[in-house]
C-alpha cells in the first residue's frame, strides 16, 4: 500500500490546476458516490486528480487506477478497509472497470464505510453504463466530452474566455464576434486547427503524432473497450472500423441502412446493434426525428462521427466539408445540453423549437425562409448579421 500512496502523491504533484474543464463546475463534488463517464482522452483522471489537489486532505485522500498491477494479485475491497482503518476517508477509483467484478467491490466498500466518499472513472463507457442499473443509488453520473472549441483556445493560448448561453449567442452575437477577435486576432486559423487537432487534451503534446493517437484511441475503443461491455468477435471488429471510415467520408445524408450494410458485409439488424455500439461508445452521434425513441432497433435520421477529429483522422483527403461542419455543430450543441433532433426543412431543429441550416459563408435561408426562429451557423465567416451566425461561436456554449 505504501507504494500506491508513494505513485498517487508522485502523479498529484505533476498535475496543473490552471486550466479546468467547464463540465468541473457541473459536478456536484458533494455527492458521497459520483461517476465520471466519457470517452477515452477527455481528461477524466485529470479532472479527479484537480479536484482531489485543490478540495481534498491529502493524507485522508487516495487515488487509484485500476489498472495497476498491484490488483491482480490484491483485493480492492481489503486495500480500501485498511485505508479506511487508517483514516482515510475519500477513495478515488480510476479506470475502475479494469478491475474484476468492480460492481460488486464498489458497492461492497460504498455500504460498508458509509463516511466513505466514493469517486470513480473508467473509459469503457459501455461497460460503466451497464452498472447504473446496479449502482444507481449509490452513485450520481456526470458526463466529461471532449473539448469545446472555447476549452481548446483557453488552454492552448493560456486565456479566459466568457461561456455563452444559447440564447446570448443567438441575440447578441455581433457584439461578441468582435470582443473575441480583439482577443484572438488569428481566430479563423485557430478555428481550423480546432476541427483538425483540438477536441482531446493531448494535442498539448504536440500535432505531429495527433492522428496516429486518433487513430490509436479508436483502436483501444474497438478492441479493448467493448469486449469488456459487450461479447463481439474480431470479424465484428473489423466491420466496425469499416464502418466508422465509410462514415467519416460521407456527405451529412438520411443513411440507406441496408447499403451500409452490404459495404459492411452484414445483415441490416447487425448493422443497427453495431451503430448502437458506436453510438454508447461516444464514437458516433446517431441523430433522430423528435418522433423516434432512442432503440438499438430504429434506424437514426442521420450518422455523424463524434467530433471533427475523427473525420480527418480517418478519412485522410476524402473529408467532406458539409458533414464535418454539421458535426462541428452537432458535437457542440449537444454537449453544451442541448437537445437535437432532425428538422422539417433545415438540419438541426434545437430543443424542439430553433430551425437551423448549416453551410459556408453564402449559404442563404431559402431552405428555412418564412420559418418562425430560424437561423443560418455559417462556416467561413469571421461576423455574422440578423440570423446567420458565424459558426465557430457555437464552440463557446461550453
Amino acid at each position: 500500500m505504501e507504494a500506491l500512496l508513494n505513485r498517487y502523491r508522485n502523479l498529484l504533484q505533476s498535475v496543473k490546476t490552471d486550466f479546468k474543464r467547464s463540465h468541473y463546475q457541473k459536478i456536484n463534488w458533494s455527492g458521497r458516490g459520483i461517476c465520471i463517464l466519457g470517452a477515452r482522452g477527455t481528461g477524466k483522471s485529470t479532472l479527479m486528480l484537480q479536484y482531489l489537489k485543490e478540495n481534498l486532505p491529502l493524507d485522508k485522500s487516495l487515488y487509484l487506477s485500476l489498472d495497476d498491477l498491484y490488483f491482480k494479485q490484491n483485493s480492492l475491497v481489503e486495500l480500501a478497509e485498511r485505508f479506511y482503518h487508517l483514516g482515510g476517508r475519500n477513495l478515488l477509483l480510476d479506470e475502475v472497470h479494469k478491475y474484476e467484478d468492480w460492481q460488486t467491490a464498489v458497492k461492497n466498500i460504498y455500504d460498508f464505510y458509509p463516511d466513505l466518499k466514493l469517486i470513480i472513472s473508467g473509459s469503457s463507457i459501455l461497460e460503466l453504463q451497464k452498472s447504473q442499473a446496479d449502482l444507481s443509488r449509490r452513485l450520481v453520473y456526470f458526463e466529461l466530452p471532449e473539448l469545446s472549441f472555447r476549452e481548446y483556445l483557453s488552454l492552448k493560448l493560456k486565456i479566459n474566455l466568457e461561456i455563452y448561453s444559447f440564447d446570448t449567442l443567438l441575440n447578441d452575437h455581433q457584439k461578441i464576434t468582435y470582443q473575441i477577435q480583439e482577443l484572438i486576432p488569428n481566430l479563423m486559423l485557430e478555428f481550423e486547427s480546432y476541427k483538425k487537432t483540438g477536441a482531446y487534451p493531448f494535442f498539448l503534446e504536440g500535432e505531429r503524432d495527433y492522428t496516429s493517437k486518433i487513430n490509436q484511441l479508436i483502436n483501444v475503443i474497438i478492441d479493448y473497450d467493448l469486449p469488456e461491455g459487450k461479447d463481439i468477435s474480431t470479424s465484428t471488429q473489423a466491420k466496425l472500423k469499416k464502418l466508422l471510415y465509410l462514415l467519416s467520408t460521407s456527405v451529412p445524408f438520411s443513411p440507406n441502412i441496408t447499403k451500409l450494410a452490404e459495404k459492411t458485409e452484414t445483415t441490416r439488424p447487425r448493422l443497427l446493434e453495431m451503430l448502437h455500439m458506436l453510438e454508447v461508445s461516444k464514437l458516433i452521434k446517431n441523430l433522430r426525428s423528435s418522433s423516434k425513441g432512442i432503440s438499438m432497433m430504429n434506424k437514426p435520421d442521420k450518422i455523424y462521427l463524434s467530433n471533427t477529429n475523427l473525420i480527418y483522422a480517418l478519412a485522410l483527403e476524402n473529408q467532406n466539408q458539409g458533414n464535418i461542419r454539421e458535426t462541428f455543430f452537432y458535437n457542440q450543441l449537444e454537449n453544451s445540453g442541448a437537445s437535437l433532433t432532425t428538422a422539417k426543412n433545415g438540419d438541426f431543429l434545437i430543443d424542439n423549437k430553433f430551425e437551423f441550416e448549416i453551410g459556408g459563408k453564402n449559404k442563404n435561408f431559402n431552405q428555412i425562409a418564412n420559418i418562425p426562429d430560424s437561423f443560418v451557423a455559417a462556416d467561413e465567416m469571421l461576423h455574422g448579421i440578423g440570423n446567420k451566425i458565424p459558426l465557430y461561436l457555437f464552440g463557446f456554449l461550453y
